[in-house]
């Protein structure tokens, strides 16, 4: 039965890539205004795409982009399987850095360049196809499927939360799936188990009500720039750890399981600052680069600016400084409850003669899955099958506030199962995916719903 399965992925895989080609070329930009229509073409291409798997398929419209809803239930007895993912893309900007167009999809080097190729329209793919291997050459999967695909991922997900509450029967699942993340490096898979929340907020602080003569005023006036150094450089200590009152006090500590496991991971961490263009590493003390990276709570500018930032001097008293702050947080630490602490501590920071004015923008939690987990062993046995070689366990240092949302109004855990690889350029010029990576991932989805079909539910 896999047999024949395998057989229609090979025999199709050129067809396959050509119908990648075709969604890629679509510039489903959520951001911009003026390409609704295309962002809806790129809805409409998934939906007929889903149908022609085999997948009952409808565009659920919403205030923003639709969402792309397909399913197939008729395994009795067996696991629903939610498979979430994004047919928007980021904008492409800057369009002179790209090597060829970034909606013209040019295959070199065994990689398929555009953008979207690999976050998330050629991973999101690998699902539908490996569905389609299935209906074809079954009739029937060994699983229930519902695919829950969206069109503004990249803008916030601001309708996905009420299309999830307003229709839990649409979305009842024993496990979800989402491939928006990244192999460990190439030639090795791997299974993302934990994932780091994060609080965002903005920080403004005004003084003078305009910019004053800094020989005339400086000195006797509190300047806000000065003012606002002095704040953010209170938020940590010299041992990199945060200072924000309550900041570590319900940190889950790694276990020693994990920190062996880390350890044994090939890193390279001369490579790693060579590819980076730093110095040295940094952080909180005691800690690896990839426990700071994967495991440990942060706190981050995101970006400054005060006063004149023109061609040449000009000597002021700004009238306003400004920081974007983000903290990326660990399983258990409350977003809400550190935003206010963060909003506290600057506060109590604050220079007499300032006032300050506190943004916050947003927030979620960290998760960790347990990698023991049937659902685990099950996508480590297809990798493995797949691949060639057994998946790695990590965590991710970023954030995917759908997973949380998933276990929060879905009550499901998420496997991650990325395709990709960190070095494909998601976000900038000369996005990629690897062809071979395309073909190993849909072959590794397909096996994955064998696997699951012996799971007890």
């Amino acid at each position: 039965m896999v047999e024949h399965v395998r057989d229609y992925l090979e025999q199709h895989q050129e067809r396959f890539v050509g119908e990648l080609v075709e969604f890629l070329k679509i510039p489903s930009v959520s951001a911009d205004s003026t390409l609704k229509a295309e962002t809806r073409r790129g809805a409409e291409f998934v939906q007929q795409q889903m149908k022609a798997a085999g997948l009952e398929s409808r565009l659920i419209e919403t205030a923003g982009h639709p969402i792309v809803y397909g399913s197939w239930k008729k395994a009795e007895g067996k696991p629903t399987v939610l498979v979430y993912g994004h047919y928007d893309v980021q904008p492409p900007d800057p369009l002179d850095q790209w090597e060829t167009p970034p909606f013209e999809p040019d295959i070199r080097d065994g990689h398929i360049y555009a953008r979207g190729a690999t976050d998330d329209k050629g991973q999101m793919y690998t699902h539908i196809k490996s569905v389609e291997a299935w209906m074809k050459t079954q009739g029937e999967l060994p699983v229930n499927v519902v695919f829950v695909i969206e069109g503004e991922e990249e803008v916030g997900s601001d309708n996905l939360d009420r299309f999830l509450a307003e229709n839990k029967d649409l979305v009842a699942c024993d496990i979800a799936v989402i491939s928006d993340t990244s192999q460990y490096a190439p030639g090795i898979p791997a299974i993302t188990y934990g994932l780091r929340g994060i609080l965002a907020c903005e920080v403004i602080v005004n003084g003078p009500r305009q910019d004053l003569h800094s020989g005339v005023f400086g000195g006797a006036v509190t300047n806000p720039a000065n003012g606002l150094a002095r704040m953010v450089a209170a938020l940590h200590d010299d041992q990199g750890r945060v200072q924000i009152p309550g900041f570590y006090d319900n940190v889950i500590e790694l276990k020693q399981e994990e920190r062996d496991q880390f350890a044994a991971l090939p890193f390279d961490e001369a490579k790693f600052m060579s590819d980076l263009g730093v110095k040295a590493v940094s952080g909180e003390a005691d800690f690896s680069t990839l426990e700071r990276r994967w495991a440990r709570p942060t706190c981050d500018v995101n970006g400054m600016v005060s006063g004149y930032t023109g061609e040449g001097p000009k000597t002021i008293v700004p009238a306003q400084a400004r920081v974007k702050i983000s903290c990326r947080l660990v399983p258990d630490q409350d977003p809400a409850a550190l935003t206010r602490a963060l909003e506290q501590f600057l506060l109590e920071q604050l220079p007499a003669g300032l006032t300050m004015q506190f943004i916050d923008y947003h927030g979620c939690k960290g998760l960790v899955f347990d990698f023991n987990s049937p659902y685990m062993a099950a996508a480590r046995t297809a990798i493995e099958q797949a691949f060639g070689t057994a998946p790695v366990m990590i965590r991710e240092g970023g954030s995917i506030p759908v997973v949380e949302t998933f276990q929060s109004l879905v009550g499901v855990e998420t496997l991650l199962l990325g395709w990709g690889q960190n070095t494909d350029n998601l976000h900038s010029p000369n996005e990629r995916f690897s062809l071979e990576a395309f073909r190993q991932g849909t072959l590794a989805s397909a096996l994955l719903w064998q696997e699951m079909a012996n799971i007890q539910v």
